[in-house]
C-alpha cells in the first residue's frame, strides 16, 4: 500500500491546486451572529487535541443547551463535568494547546468548526458561572477564537445520522456492561455491570 506523502501529490488527486476561494472566505476571526446563536442552541460539542508527541485524542462534551459560555467575540468557555478522570484532552491541552472543536445540533446537518488554542482554568467566579442544580465544573477549557466557520451538510447527509429510521435496532447492539465485561474480563455479568453504570450515570451527571 502506497501513502500520500506531499501537498502537491495530495492535491493532485483532487484536481484543485488550492482550496476553493468561497471556503477560504466562509472563515471568521472571530464569533458573529450567527457562530453565537449556533453556540447557544448546541448541546454537543467534540473537542479534538494531542500532546506534544503527536498523541492525538477527540472527546465529546454535552450538557444541556448553550452550556458552552460565549465569554467575548473571541473567547469560549467550555465547562469539565465528572467524567472517568482519564483526563486525556485536558492533559494535552497543558502540553499543547491546539485544539480542534466542533459543535452539533441535533436534527442539523450543519456543523460549527472552532479552531485555536485552548488554557485550562479553575477560576471560582467562571466555575460558578457554569454551575448546574448548584454544582460547578470540575475546571474550564477556554479556547480563543482564531477560526470559525459552518461546515457543509454532506457528510451528515450521506451518514443519515439523524433520520431514525436509517437507525440499527439498539436491541441488536451490545451494552457497554457487555463490552466491558468482555473486554476486561470482569466477573460481573453484563447485567451488573450495566445497572453499576446506570447507577453511576444517575449520582455524577454533574
Amino acid at each position: 500500500m502506497e501513502f500520500i506523502a506531499s501537498h502537491e501529490a495530495l492535491r493532485a488527486i483532487y484536481k484543485t491546486p488550492e482550496p476553493t476561494a468561497a471556503s477560504i472566505r466562509k472563515e471568521l476571526h472571530s464569533l458573529d451572529t450567527h457562530c453565537r446563536s449556533f453556540i447557544g442552541r448546541s448541546p454537543f460539542v467534540l473537542i479534538g487535541s494531542s500532546d506534544n508527541a503527536g498523541n492525538a485524542d477527540v472527546t465529546p462534551k454535552g450538557d444541556r443547551p448553550g452550556f458552552v459560555a460565549i465569554l467575548d467575540e473571541t473567547t469560549i468557555a467550555i465547562p469539565d463535568r465528572p467524567g472517568n478522570n482519564r483526563l486525556d484532552t485536558l492533559e494535552n491541552i497543558v502540553a499543547n494547546p491546539a485544539v480542534g472543536l466542533l459543535f452539533l445540533i441535533p436534527g442539523m446537518n450543519e456543523t460549527l468548526r472552532i479552531n485555536r488554542e485552548a488554557r485550562i482554568t479553575v477560576d471560582p467566579v467562571l466555575r460558578e458561572k457554569l454551575a448546574v442544580d448548584g454544582k460547578p465544573p470540575l475546571s474550564v477549557i477556554v479556547v480563543s477564537v482564531k477560526a470559525a466557520y459552518m461546515h457543509c451538510a454532506k457528510a451528515f447527509m450521506r451518514s443519515e445520522l439523524w433520520q431514525p429510521e436509517s437507525w440499527p435496532d439498539r436491541q441488536s447492539l451490545p451494552t457497554l456492561g457487555a463490552i466491558l465485561r468482555d473486554q476486561l474480563a470482569l466477573a460481573d455479568s453484563a447485567d451488573e455491570t450495566d445497572r453499576w453504570l446506570a447507577k453511576e450515570y444517575k449520582q455524577s451527571m454533574w
